[in-house]
């Protein structure tokens, strides 16, 4: 779900990196691309026979609703979902408008004067008028929470990712957040900037602030991308248990 889904190759990395996740498992990968502006207007339907949904990076204020509403209805439905970058924020818009009660909540990308603004500058940058300035560019570690989803992907405690985005998670609205069932399993080392989201009670569903993409390979596909096309797999075959039996075999 995105919004340059008329130019396929502005998706290339990610496009091939969900192929590589599909040979992890002797699988083909059908994409279907599915314009989140489109998605405002007509509505969730056209997700109903999909078996996982990946929300990609992006910029600006178009078409980022119907990113918040894929983002709802993978959570609802128990349908595998991968958020990157803006997707993550994506995600993390949607569970405190509509789960930790934090109604109109946005980022402050899009909406400069939200009353809950969960995804910000970081207060150093915002003083920095050249917005390339206030990227964050490049390879940063990453530590893994025990016990999560992330952490057994990953297989480790200490990883390093490639980011290319300028608004972070705010941590005014974190421990709030997390007490609603939104779990931070990736923080920076000094646990300032939150690099990893997951709901422990879905069956798969994971943001990224960083693009794993960018260094996943053929014959070394990346973890993640392998460990959501495996759980859309599942999904395909089983179902999820939130469904019903007749909305399972639909």
């Amino acid at each position: 779900v995105g919004k340059y889904v008329a130019l396929h190759d502005a998706y290339l990395s990610v496009v091939e990196a969900l192929a590589h996740g599909g040979i992890a498992h002797r699988t083909r990968v059908h994409i279907q691309w599915i314009d989140s502006e489109t998605l405002e207007q007509d509505g969730p339907g056209v997700l109903q026979n999909v078996h996982g949904i990946l929300v990609p990076g992006g910029f600006g204020a178009r078409g980022i609703e119907g990113k918040v509403l894929a983002a709802r209805y993978a959570r609802e439905r128990g349908i595998p979902f991968f958020g990157i970058c803006l997707g993550m924020q994506a995600a993390v818009i949607e569970f405190a408008r509509n789960v930790a009660g934090m109604e109109a909540a946005n980022s402050t990308e899009f909406d400069a004067k939200t009353p809950y603004p969960v995804i910000d500058l970081m207060p150093e940058q915002q003083t920095v008028e050249d917005l390339g300035g206030t990227m964050r560019l490049g390879s940063y570690p990453c530590v893994l929470v025990p016990g999560t989803l992330a952490h057994q992907v990953y297989g480790q405690d200490l990883i390093f990712e490639r980011h290319r985005h300028r608004f972070e998670v705010n941590n005014q609205f974190r421990t709030r957040l997390q007490e609603m069932g939104l779990a931070a399993s990736g923080v920076s080392p000094d646990e300032r900037l939150v690099e990893m989201m997951e709901l422990p009670d879905h069956p798969w569903f994971l943001g990224t602030q960083f693009h794993p993409e960018f260094q996943s390979r053929p014959n070394r596909p990346h973890p993640l991308f392998a460990s959501f096309i495996g759980a859309s797999s599942i999904y395909r075959e089983e179902g999820s248990p939130r469904l019903t039996a007749s909305e399972r075999s639909s």
